[in-house]
């Protein structure tokens, strides 16, 4: 009996030690981790209570080094408002307002004469120095509050990709990129404040075990130097080819990580209310969808070696024009080349060997790699805001001039994320990755949790991706120029020129491309893959022309900043 009695005693004792641990724990991040925020809300509240604080987890660039720098935050000040009715002489007040905090005048004197009105909002978003004076100063009719706003340091870099906070009828959320695609992340709820004490105790311990529905801040992907970089050269680019839009990414193909990704023309997210064509929010290389061109080519190369309907060493008779259920294809010089092997088809970027491979595989085994094998129909699963699916219908029909002409890269659509992850199997042996911008979540209960994203395959033997990286090799070591070669490095890349078709008509534009241009390197262990984008661009034809100096301008960039050891 009385050892039956200090066996409960003792677990009593555990247990009462157990829940005055939760106790203590939740009333830590309570009052400590979350006491400014909590002492804020209640601030700004008694004050006016209509407004509430915004209250938002941050957003984080990573450098090359995992130091977290800010991209987007909260910052902190105060708002100015008027008390009409305890206003006397408008002008006086506001010559005493004025030179702390310089507001138009008529604005002024108009909302300070309002009848029946005892708040209007004046100015928000005002420095802690200029609210404490004008709160020192006890201005009668005039209301001094605590204010906080979304803040991105970085202005306009990467601003497609980071996104913004903006009214959505009553409720500040995010808008755009990562605050949109992680608002309910981002976003701390106020209703914290009024929940039961014991729901919150044990709703966060929950919660907290399972590692989910709290809030918390975001470890990017996106390295701030690099970003800068590619930014950097599309400016240049837009300047010199007058394209109607440009863009590009630079990922990590073996495991979709995205180092950068950019959008020309751009917005700066500190003033991102100044525009006036809200297209410019979204992000071309993920939203739209587009006929790539050429650089197609090397995963219709793939999928004919890895399904045996060709080897690398097999040739054919190139006539330089086809006629296909009698729609001609034509290489883009119309020019004739004789017999020639599967290199060529790559290295002169010969539309009709492409389309011999793509009848050599027939219409089954080509529409199972483009479609399961490649997921050119689908999405990448990427983690933004409206990421648009392919458009492949012509892989669904029974002519085989469809087939053909999907082979170098007309007839079919697709976004440049779903381009660069299908090329990105090329590169890291065989694999689908899931391209991705958030690497970890930093929870506000202290514990952060790394994302697992997705890694599918194979879905090409390696010995295939091998060999075609080889080619790709080739391409570039005989193909391009001595001024965009790389005689230290083995990199693997292909450049694309694309017909645009008219929508109206259905037939391509004689003169209008999108040109497109994608690497990896070092070929031997692919550490990066760019894909470079331009829609429309004006006084050049063809792609190797517009983007070689900026890819080779990356290229080198990369290799220094990462200081990538030779290969070769």
């Amino acid at each position: 009996m009385n050892k039956r009695f200090v066996l409960r005693t003792r677990w009593l004792a555990v247990a009462f030690i157990g829940i005055t641990a939760l106790i203590v724990g939740r009333l830590y991040i309570l009052q400590i981790i979350q006491g400014s925020q909590y002492f804020a809300r209640a601030n700004a509240q008694f004050i006016l209570p209509q407004s509430p604080l915004i209250d938002r987890a941050s957003i984080y660039f990573t450098d090359k080094n995992n130091t977290q720098i800010l991209a987007a935050t909260l910052e902190e000040g105060f708002s100015l408002a008027l008390n009409p009715t305890k206003i006397t002489d408008p002008e006086a007040l506001y010559n005493q307002i004025n030179p702390i905090v310089p507001i138009d005048h008529n604005t002024f004197i108009a909302k300070a004469k309002q009848s029946g009105v005892q708040y209007v909002l004046m100015a928000g978003h005002l420095p802690t120095s200029e609210g404490q004076t004008l709160e020192a100063a006890n201005l009668p009719g005039v209301i001094i509050s605590e204010d906080r706003w979304r803040y991105y340091p970085g202005g306009s870099l990467a601003a497609q990709e980071i996104g913004f906070v903006a009214y959505s009828g009553n409720l500040v959320e995010g808008q755009y990129g990562l605050e949109k695609k992680y608002n309910m992340t981002l976003t701390r709820n106020s209703q914290d404040l009024y929940t039961n004490f014991f729901v919150q105790l044990f709703g966060g311990v929950k919660s907290t075990l399972q590692g989910n529905s709290q809030t918390g801040n975001l470890t990017t992907t996106i390295e701030p130097s690099v970003q800068q970089e590619l930014e950097r050269d599309l400016v240049l680019y837009d300047a010199q080819w007058h394209p109607k839009l440009a863009g590009g990414i630079i990922m990590n193909p073996q495991n979709g990580e995205i180092y950068a990704m950019a959008v020309s023309p751009t917005f700066d997210l500190k003033d991102f209310g100044a525009q006036t064509d809200p297209a410019i929010y979204g992000n071309a290389m993920v939203n739209n969808i587009y006929e790539m061109g050429s650089i197609m080519k090397p995963l219709t190369m793939a999928a004919g070696i890895d399904s045996g309907a060709i080897t690398a060493t097999t040739t054919y008779n190139d006539t330089g024009c086809i006629t296909v259920n009698t729609a001609r294809i034509c290489n883009y010089d119309l020019k004739a080349r004789g017999v020639i092997p599967m290199q060529q088809v790559l290295s002169q970027s010969l539309n009709v060997g492409a389309s011999f491979i793509a009848t050599q595989m027939g219409t089954t085994t080509m529409r199972d790699y483009f479609l399961n094998h490649y997921n050119l129909g689908g999405i990448t699963g990427i983690d933004l805001p409206n990421e648009q699916a392919g458009l492949v219908a012509n892989l669904h029909t029974l002519q085989q001039v469809d087939y053909d002409t999907a082979a170098f890269g007309q007839g079919i659509a697709v976004s440049p994320i779903t381009m660069i992850r299908a090329l990105a199997v090329l590169a890291n042996g065989g694999y689908l990755v899931t391209p991705h911008l958030v690497r970890a979540i930093n929870y506000d209960t202290g514990i952060t949790t790394t994302l697992n994203w997705p890694k599918t395959g194979p879905v090409l033997k390696p010995q295939t991706a091998a060999t075609v990286t080889q080619m790709l090799v080739t391409v570039v070591d005989v193909g391009f120029a001595k001024g965009i070669s790389f005689p230290n490095y083995s990199v693997s890349a292909k450049t694309g020129t694309a017909q645009i078709a008219n929508p109206a008509t259905g037939q391509y534009y004689p003169d209008t491309y999108v040109h497109s241009y994608f690497g990896y390197f070092p070929a031997s262990n692919p550490k990066f893959i760019i894909f470079l984008f331009g829609y429309e661009p004006v006084g050049a034809p063809y792609s190797s022309e517009t983007w070689g100096t900026y890819f080779h301008s990356l290229v080198q960039f990369l290799i220094n900043y990462y200081n990538v050891p030779p290969d070769r």
